[in-house]
């Protein structure tokens, strides 16, 4: 009996230490899957950093930051992260400076030209009130008779004048907007995840007086 007692103990020990072996090797793996499905804590966002920098640069300077942008695609083409040698990308980089210097040179020297009219009128008719309306001998705008006249045109120079600048912001805000945008998407990759699938379907529409009209329409799925 003694004996049977003993290789009982042991056999059940034996059953005990075997049946708790999966529930700790499960554990493990519980564990092991939950360190896997942390993120890395030395992930550097490459895209925000480009960004900031190209907006910093493009405040200061107009088209500096699309420079910044065009030594991004030199680098790429240089470590062999763009085949061949990203003539396509320069030159519509190289594009969007020239844009930005002619629309600013223009628009400058637009301002310039309507300020120097603004101005003109402005000294005729502040001449005119000081003299009993007469015009001034030696101004431009002498053979002005009507003073109303000079007054719609002062007016049209300062309206101008007005529009020049606020072009001038939009062009300077979209040079801001693009080397931003450019930098970002530069490290954004989404040829293999991104897509999309249009399928024909119907809609029905609400059920009115006993009539249930159906349309027809597109589908547009997008993978992501």
């Amino acid at each position: 009996m003694r004996l049977l007692y003993i290789f009982l103990c042991i056999f059940l020990t034996f059953t005990t230490a075997k049946a708790q072996d999966p529930v700790k090797e499960k554990s493990i793996e519980v564990d092991k899957a939950k360190t896997d499905t942390i993120a890395p804590s030395g992930y550097i966002n490459k895209g925000r950093i480009a960004g900031k920098i190209a907006i910093r640069r493009s405040l200061i300077i107009p088209g500096w930051g699309q420079a910044y942008n065009y030594k991004l695609v030199v680098d790429d083409v240089k470590s062999g992260q763009i085949a061949g040698k990203g003539i396509g990308k320069k030159m519509a980089i190289v594009g969007k400076i020239a844009g930005i210097y002619v629309a600013g040179t223009m628009l400058t020297l637009s301002f310039i030209e309507n300020n120097r009219n603004y101005n003109l009128f402005l000294k005729e008719l502040q001449y005119r009130q000081a003299n009993g309306n007469q015009p001034d001998p030696d101004g431009s705008l002498k053979d002005y008779k009507d003073t109303d006249a000079l007054y719609k045109g002062k007016a049209i120079y300062k309206n101008n004048k007005e529009v020049v600048l606020i072009s001038l912001g939009v062009v300077y805000g979209i040079n801001v907007i693009d080397a931003y945008v450019t930098a970002r998407l530069k490290y954004l990759n989404v040829e293999e995840k991104l897509g999309f699938n249009i399928n024909p379907t119907i809609i029905n529409s609400n059920t009115m007086y006993g009539y249930n009209s159906i349309t027809p329409a597109l589908k547009l799925t997008l993978k992501l």
